[in-house]
């Protein structure tokens, strides 16, 4: 009888001209109580809504609902799960250019960054990393410039770093081993117990609106700068391509429209959040403090040395490297021709 009847509504419906919502699940790799990153999907959902009509819907899901966070890359890939949002760097293993993509150290700004995805080229090498593997790439999150992390001991010199447990993912984790640290990628859900039971010494995460609300400044004395390791960062939507090619060309457009309106929202709501977060950061009793050129020095020429490796295991990597640091030298001199003196 249910049957019948939920059959004879959607007839109805139909005879009378209103569309019926497609509805798809999507599972992040993050909480979604996190600042910042915690809503973006949601957002991004809600304006796919709007913009379709209410002829798409996404209902959203927070790490963990369906699979552990490091596994959704997968379940998207399999079709288990129709669409994922993430760190883009998660995927490494499978995807090496996505570190680059993920946290390129002494890369982009955000804006630079932001220019070579949509104008660049970006986009289009990426997405051929991703194509083997069955899934739509949508960078729809743009982070700004993260912290270089929360410490319980002072780096006065590189051989600070030398025995140094951190959590820290990437480029930069590779880097940070180069010279000594043992790095390791803990889930975000897990990093404010492993610094309270000395698991790690010391671990990064992102920017100060984001570190502060997983409560780091209650478990470390030190607060490090500047985010070296990703001056810049990307979190993406991804979706199953035989879903993605499911979508006429107008909805998909809608949904990349979509991700480009979340970036410039997201942008402006992490810019106008640091501010507030590193006083809180202050008032909780960490000392907020930089980096001695010196350990950035060495940390640059790790850097260097890594990315150069990896672009030699990897054609896709080799592609986008060489692309990004030809678009950051093209677009440099515009930036240092509008540099003013400080006040």
């Amino acid at each position: 009888m249910r049957k019948t009847m939920m059959a004879a509504a959607a007839a109805t419906f139909a005879a009378a001209g209103v569309a019926q919502a497609d509805t798809y699940d999507l599972q992040s790799t993050f909480g979604l109580n996190v600042p910042s990153i915690g809503p973006s999907p949601q957002i991004w959902a809600d304006r796919v809504a709007r913009m379709t009509d209410g002829e798409v819907q996404i209902n959203v899901h927070g790490a963990g609902d369906f699979v552990p966070p490091f596994e959704v890359f997968g379940a998207v890939s399999s079709g288990a799960l129709p669409m994922g949002f993430d760190w883009i760097g998660y995927w490494a293993q499978q995807i090496p250019v996505a570190n680059l993509v993920g946290s390129m150290p002494f890369g982009p700004t955000p804006e630079v960054a932001l220019g070579w995805m949509f104008e660049g080229g970006g986009l289009e090498i990426i997405q051929k990393a991703y194509d083997p593997f069955n899934v739509k790439v949508l960078p729809c999150h743009l982070v700004l410039p993260e912290a270089g992390g929360w410490f319980n001991k002072e780096i006065n010199a590189v051989e600070d770093l030398q025995g140094l447990n951190m959590r820290i993912a990437g480029l930069g984790g590779l880097a940070m081993a180069k010279l000594g640290a043992n790095t390791q990628l803990v889930p975000a859900g897990e990093i404010f117990l492993s610094l309270e039971t000395g698991r790690i010494d010391a671990a990064e995460f992102s920017a100060p609106q984001l570190d502060v609300g997983f409560g780091f400044q209650r478990v470390t004395d030190y607060y490090y700068f500047p985010g070296w390791h990703q001056p810049s960062s990307w979190d993406s939507i991804i979706i199953n391509m035989d879903v993605w090619n499911s979508f006429d060309e107008e909805t998909q457009t809608i949904m990349e429209d979509a991700c480009k309106a979340n970036i410039a929202y997201n942008l402006h709501d992490q810019v106008d959040a640091q501010a507030d977060a590193i006083a809180e950061i202050r008032e909780a009793g960490v000392e907020v403090k930089r980096f001695p050129d010196e350990v950035l020095a060495a940390l640059r020429e790790a850097s260097d040395e890594v990315m150069n490796e990896q672009a030699q295991n990897d054609p896709i990597f080799a592609e986008a490297l060489s692309s990004l640091r030809e678009y950051m030298d093209t677009v440099g001199e515009w930036g240092t021709l509008q540099d003013l003196p400080a006040r």
